[in-house]
């Protein structure tokens, strides 16, 4: 019966780490040549961005309060992206949105009536946490509104 040394593990070790990286250098240049590859590295890199940018003007701007349609869009939107957000798993931005939605809607108890009962518990009690931050965003536009009606 032969005994595995040290030295002869050392090298084993050695062999497979570099075949392994052999195989690495290998396929990254494969894929590399590919014709199609720049390309959809481009398209990849167009679509995170988008939606970056997409997230960031939802949360950026409240609606006028006076209009009543833009609120109520705004509201939809912000329900839709919250949903879509959790559904995905990115849980703090769709906090972000619900409690959005929250603060422009007209029944705030109602609507947290219905996120208590539809939300897991965590992510309902992140919400309620979340909406002492969001109410001074709402009157701070809503007083930039009416500063620029007096102007």
């Amino acid at each position: 019966m032969a005994m595995i040394t040290k030295p002869m593990l050392a090298i084993a070790a050695g062999v497979c780490g570099t075949i392994f990286v052999g195989y690495c250098i290998y396929f990254d240049h494969k894929r590399h040549q590919d014709p199609d590859f720049k390309k959809k590295l481009r398209e990849r890199r167009r679509a995170n961005k988008e939606m970056a940018s997409s997230r960031k003007q939802a949360t950026s701007t409240f609606p006028d309060m006076k209009d009543h349609e833009a609120v109520q869009r705004f509201f939809l939107q912000e329900v839709q992206l919250g949903e879509e957000l959790l559904a995905q798993g990115d849980v703090t931005n769709a906090i972000d949105h619900l409690a959005n939605a929250v603060a422009v809607c007209g029944q705030p108890n109602e609507l947290l009536q219905v996120l208590q009962q539809t939300l897991p518990p965590q992510v309902f009690h992140l919400l309620v946490q979340r909406l002492p931050a969001i109410a001074p965003r709402v009157l701070r536009q809503e007083r930039q509104l009416q500063e620029e009606d007096v102007e």
